[in-house]
Protein backbone atom coordinates (compact mmCIF):
# COMPACT_ATOMS: atom_id res chain seq x y z
CA UNK A 1 0.00 0.00 0.00
CA UNK A 2 1.15 3.46 -1.32
CA UNK A 3 -0.04 6.48 0.39
CA UNK A 4 0.54 10.25 -1.00
CA UNK A 5 -0.50 13.52 0.67
CA UNK A 6 -1.29 16.83 -1.58
CA UNK A 7 -3.28 20.04 -0.67
CA UNK A 8 -1.13 21.78 2.17
CA UNK A 9 0.08 25.43 1.58
CA UNK A 10 0.43 28.60 3.61
CA UNK A 11 -2.26 30.23 4.71
CA UNK A 12 -3.66 32.87 7.25
CA UNK A 13 -5.34 32.35 10.32
CA UNK A 14 -8.61 31.54 9.80
CA UNK A 15 -8.50 30.03 6.48
CA UNK A 16 -9.33 26.60 5.04
CA UNK A 17 -7.20 23.80 3.75
CA UNK A 18 -8.01 20.57 1.94
CA UNK A 19 -5.49 17.69 2.10
CA UNK A 20 -6.09 14.64 0.40
CA UNK A 21 -3.95 11.20 1.12
CA UNK A 22 -4.24 8.62 -2.19
CA UNK A 23 -3.95 5.53 -1.75
CA UNK A 24 -2.22 3.13 -4.50
CA UNK A 25 -4.60 0.03 -3.74
CA UNK A 26 -8.01 -0.96 -3.36
CA UNK A 27 -9.14 0.13 1.04
CA UNK A 28 -10.55 -2.79 1.50
CA UNK A 29 -12.87 -2.19 4.96
CA UNK A 30 -10.41 -3.60 7.50
CA UNK A 31 -8.23 -0.61 7.17
CA UNK A 32 -7.86 2.47 9.65
CA UNK A 33 -6.78 5.85 7.74
CA UNK A 34 -5.53 8.21 9.94
CA UNK A 35 -3.73 11.74 9.71
CA UNK A 36 -0.82 12.75 11.87
CA UNK A 37 1.15 16.07 11.71
CA UNK A 38 4.44 16.74 12.98
CA UNK A 39 5.88 20.19 13.58
CA UNK A 40 9.50 21.32 14.07
CA UNK A 41 11.21 19.95 17.31
CA UNK A 42 8.06 17.70 18.23
CA UNK A 43 6.77 14.56 17.97
CA UNK A 44 4.18 12.97 15.33
CA UNK A 45 1.13 13.44 16.93
CA UNK A 46 -2.27 12.21 15.98
CA UNK A 47 -5.26 14.64 14.53
CA UNK A 48 -7.61 12.20 12.77
CA UNK A 49 -8.73 8.78 12.22
CA UNK A 50 -11.31 6.86 9.70
CA UNK A 51 -12.52 3.69 9.88
CA UNK A 52 -13.08 2.34 6.51
CA UNK A 53 -15.33 -0.79 7.77
CA UNK A 54 -18.05 1.92 9.08
CA UNK A 55 -16.82 5.22 8.33
CA UNK A 56 -16.55 6.09 12.37
CA UNK A 57 -14.40 9.20 12.91
CA UNK A 58 -12.01 10.25 15.64
CA UNK A 59 -10.21 13.49 16.48
CA UNK A 60 -8.12 15.10 18.61
CA UNK A 61 -9.38 17.90 20.70
CA UNK A 62 -7.22 20.39 19.43
CA UNK A 63 -9.02 20.16 15.97
CA UNK A 64 -12.10 18.93 16.65
CA UNK A 65 -14.82 20.71 15.08
CA UNK A 66 -12.42 22.69 12.56
CA UNK A 67 -11.19 19.17 10.93
CA UNK A 68 -13.19 16.80 8.78
CA UNK A 69 -12.14 13.31 7.70
CA UNK A 70 -14.05 11.67 5.08
CA UNK A 71 -13.34 8.92 2.52
CA UNK A 72 -13.93 9.04 -1.46
CA UNK A 73 -14.05 5.15 -1.82
CA UNK A 74 -14.28 5.92 -5.90
CA UNK A 75 -10.99 7.49 -5.86
CA UNK A 76 -9.54 5.73 -3.22
CA UNK A 77 -9.31 9.12 -1.29
CA UNK A 78 -9.16 10.35 2.54
CA UNK A 79 -9.78 13.84 3.20
CA UNK A 80 -9.02 15.99 5.80
CA UNK A 81 -10.52 19.26 5.68
CA UNK A 82 -9.10 21.77 7.94
CA UNK A 83 -11.16 25.30 8.55
CA UNK A 84 -10.34 27.83 11.17
CA UNK A 85 -6.49 27.10 10.53
CA UNK A 86 -4.40 28.50 14.00
CA UNK A 87 -1.02 29.38 13.74
CA UNK A 88 -0.49 25.98 15.89
CA UNK A 89 -1.74 24.23 13.55
CA UNK A 90 1.21 24.15 11.24
CA UNK A 91 2.70 21.23 10.94
CA UNK A 92 3.91 18.72 8.17
CA UNK A 93 0.80 16.59 8.06
CA UNK A 94 1.05 12.80 6.77
CA UNK A 95 -1.37 10.46 6.58
CA UNK A 96 -1.21 6.61 7.54
CA UNK A 97 -3.17 3.29 7.29
CA UNK A 98 -2.94 0.36 8.99
CA UNK A 99 -4.45 -2.69 7.68
CA UNK A 100 -6.96 -3.67 11.32
CA UNK A 101 -10.42 -2.28 12.20
CA UNK A 102 -8.79 -0.81 15.38
CA UNK A 103 -8.45 2.76 15.41
CA UNK A 104 -5.47 4.06 17.80
CA UNK A 105 -4.29 7.47 18.15
CA UNK A 106 -0.39 6.30 18.19
CA UNK A 107 1.57 6.56 15.39
CA UNK A 108 4.20 3.76 15.41
CA UNK A 109 1.19 1.14 14.97
CA UNK A 110 0.22 2.45 11.64
CA UNK A 111 2.18 0.29 9.06
CA UNK A 112 2.30 2.74 6.11
CA UNK A 113 3.19 6.39 5.40
CA UNK A 114 2.72 8.80 2.60
CA UNK A 115 5.40 11.66 2.40
CA UNK A 116 4.04 14.51 4.10
CA UNK A 117 2.39 17.85 3.18
CA UNK A 118 3.40 21.15 4.50
CA UNK A 119 0.81 23.35 6.21
CA UNK A 120 2.21 26.83 7.60
CA UNK A 121 -0.49 29.29 9.25
CA UNK A 122 0.85 32.54 9.34
CA UNK A 123 -0.29 35.95 9.16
Amino acid sequence: VQLQAFGGGLVQPGDSLRLSCAVSAPIFSAYVMGWFRQAPGKERRFVSAIDYRDGDTFYADSVRGRFTISRDNDRNTVILQMNSLKPEDTAVYYCAARGTTVVVTTAALYAYWGQGTQVTVSS
